[in-house]
């Protein structure tokens, strides 16, 4: 399956394709606590510190957890795509932090001066890179001694179920992400750097009930977002005998979790 981290310009100009997979996961998943506010629940913060979010999209996380975290800090937001910083700057500046600047950046070499943050985030984000280990060393390089890098992303067997849907369109029936940059592979870059990595798993499962925004899902990234009449009919197809085999309900498990790194 062709996967839906290519073509990072056309999906990540703005928001507007990955709306569709963030409304998937904010209406069906079943978790004590929501996603943005329990990763801001597990990260240290400090009152008064700069912190850098590095593809930091149109600034949801920060929107989520404005009340939770302390409202002095200063944040730079920084992402490859310049509409994503755009719309992220106009969203996070009214929210009561100290201040908000936005920059366009390219993770693997950050136009920052060393040692300049207290905290980094990189929220399901790597697995876009060539190389991630390369933006991992600028992350510590530009991290204050015992500043954070908080890390998202997911294991292989997160939302299986419907990676299974999308083989419709050929290729692996597995999140392509996290084959890219899982949890393994994560937590080995992570300690090539960081001497101090913890991982916790996000308790989470989804139960969906409208195979609606099944198939906008899986139809906002590639291969789906180009594939021709009779593909987008299998994957009706498909999602339709899947709802039927569930008694009108998809169950989907989550794999996703957070690195929380110290630099020592």
């Amino acid at each position: 399956m062709t996967s839906p981290i290519q073509d990072n310009t056309k999906q990540y100009g703005d928001s507007r394709k990955l709306a569709a997979r963030a409304r998937l996961n904010s209406r069906y998943t079943i978790a004590e606590t929501g996603w943005f506010p329990w990763v801001g629940q597990h990260l240290p913060w400090r009152a008064g510190a700069r912190i850098l979010d590095i593809g930091a999209g149109p600034g949801w996380f920060w929107a989520a957890i404005a009340g939770e975290c302390p409202p002095d800090l200063h944040l730079t937001l920084s992402d490859l795509s310049p509409g994503m910083v755009e719309e992220a700057v106009q969203r996070c500046t009214p929210l009561g932090f100290a201040s908000v600047q936005g920059r366009q950046a390219d993770a693997s070499a950050l136009p920052f001066d060393d040692g300049c943050f207290d905290g980094v985030l990189a929220m399901h984000m790597l697995y876009h890179l060539p190389a991630p280990d390369q933006a991992i060393a600028e992350m510590f390089r530009v991290l204050k001694p015992g500043g954070f890098l908080a890390v998202t992303t997911n294991g292989e067997g997160n939302m299986r179920r419907m990676h299974e849907l999308a083989a419709v369109f050929g290729g692996t029936p597995y999140d392509p992400a996290a084959a890219i940059f899982g949890y393994d592979a994560a937590e080995r870059l992570l300690r090539q750097r960081f001497g101090n990595v913890r991982f916790q798993a996000y308790p989470a499962r989804m139960r969906i009930t409208e195979p609606q925004d099944v198939f906008d899902a899986l139809t906002s990234y590639p291969p789906g977002d180009s594939a021709d009449e009779a593909q987008l009919a299998a994957l009706h197809d498909a999602i339709a005998a899947a709802f039927q085999t569930g008694g009108g309900v998809l169950e989907v498990a989550r794999e996703t979790g957070l690195f929380l790194c110290i630099k020592t």
